[in-house]
């Protein structure tokens, strides 16, 4: 290799897919000088048994110019090619021996195609071969060495046999640099979507556990403030609803962030399900929200994602009940049916200074939620007033020896 390649993780090595170093600077003298010494040598060898002009200062530099010009290959490869087959040319036409010259057209011409300059690739080695038959059966007769003969036609077989073999193998390697350049880009952009969709997720669950544990905690500390004169007991016990709220907020920014500072380790705590359905009643009683749980239908075992989507979107709907309607009773309906969960979350109403079922990244993080699961979520007014969350979610249900945590089955809660 010319340059230090940086080390890739997987793939074809840069040389073969054309990808270049970010140190460009540099040209392949490595290569080329080692290609001039077997050309010279090499020419020198061939000469000998040749009816041909021996070697002189003028072919040396003439075989100099055909690989110096392989320096270019990397920059300029259309340019190289050509000077190369050029210089070849006239080295042929002054009479000079055949040899490994032709090593460096091939060089020259492979690099061209194989990056991508295939009409000049193609032109300079096609018009090489065309001046070299003209030259073998018609015009030796004016250039030397005096006394040249024709060449045979099957030699030509040959010449074309290697002109056919070089071209190929360059049309090979450039399909495949190109098939190599569309699969990385491929990955790249697989990668980015991965990260995009690993930020929305971190975003929802940022939100949902923020926004509910806020909503309590204010609502609270509005009661505090108000009765810290007046019903001191009843100050402590806002400020200990506050305390416990805060605590549960921590811990679960706390699992979040960890999955984001460690994504392959699993997480130290089990993510929510309807199991916590109990807890997220009790912080909407402590923020003045009395909630009703009711159930329908055999409860099933719900896979970790469809869980957690379920237990988001009733906490979000209770924290929009908090924040934005007059209401201070919600309930929340869950039907169970083979593969499918369905919630109900009403309130009341009216609307209290906005949107009754709040509006911005709640309802959107809870579609995105539904739509990861193939199922939807629709959310606005009930035509006899206060508000509605409908949710429907799809699930594989699993093996029925395996035993998961399934939600609690009273047929109401009133905390």
């Amino acid at each position: 290799m010319d340059e230090h390649h940086p080390p890739r993780r997987s793939g074809p090595p840069p040389w073969l897919t054309g990808a270049r170093p970010r140190r460009t600077a540099g040209l392949p003298w490595v290569s080329t000088a080692a290609l001039l010494v077997f050309v010279m040598a090499g020419t020198g060898f061939a000469e000998q048994g040749q009816d041909r002009r021996p070697l002189d200062l003028a072919a040396r530099l003439l075989l100099l110019a055909a690989v110096g010009a392989l320096l270019l290959r990397r920059r300029r490869p259309a340019a190289a090619a050509a000077v190369t087959c050029a210089v070849t040319l006239v080295y042929l036409a002054a009479g000079y021996p055949y040899g490994p010259v032709f090593l460096a057209v091939a060089v020259g011409c492979f690099s061209a195609i194989a990056s991508g300059h295939r009409k000049a690739g193609w032109w300079s080695l096609g018009g090489l071969w065309a001046g070299h038959l003209l030259l073998v059966h018609w015009l030796y007769r004016w250039l030397p060495p005096e006394g040249d003969r024709g060449a045979p036609w099957a030699q030509e077989g040959v010449i074309a046999a290697w002109v056919v073999a070089v071209v190929a193998a360059a049309e090979l390697l450039r399909v495949r640099r190109e098939q190599w350049a569309a699969a990385r880009a491929e990955r790249e952009a697989a990668e980015r979507r991965r990260a995009g969709e690993e930020r929305l997720r971190m975003a929802r669950e940022l939100h949902d556990v923020l926004a509910h544990s806020i909503s309590v905690i204010n609502v609270q500390a509005g009661v505090g403030l108000a009765l810290l004169d007046s019903d001191p007991e009843q100050a402590r016990t806002a400020l200990t609803t506050i305390k416990g709220a805060s605590k549960e907020a921590l811990d679960e920014v706390r699992q979040v962030l960890a999955s984001l500072r460690t994504p392959g380790d699993a997480p130290t705590s089990p993510a929510p399900g309807l199991d916590r359905l109990p807890e997220l009643t009790e912080q909407a009683a402590g923020a003045g929200l009395t909630v009703t749980v009711e159930s329908e239908g055999r409860p099933a075992a719900l896979p970790p994602g469809a869980d957690l989507a379920a237990f988001r979107i009733v906490q979000e709907a209770l924290t929009n009940v908090v924040r934005h309607s007059g209401s201070r009773t919600a309930l929340v309906h869950v039907a169970h049916a083979p593969g499918l969960l369905r919630l109900r979350v009403d309130d009341e109403g009216p609307a209290t200074g906005g949107d009754a079922g709040g509006s911005g990244n709640g309802l959107v993080g809870m579609r995105e939620r539904a739509a990861a699961l193939g199922g939807t979520i629709e959310a606005g007014p009930r035509p006899d007033g206060g508000f509605r969350v409908l949710a429907e979610l799809p699930f594989t249900e699993p093996d029925r020896g395996v035993h998961r945590r399934c939600p609690p089955e009273p047929s109401e809660e009133t905390p």
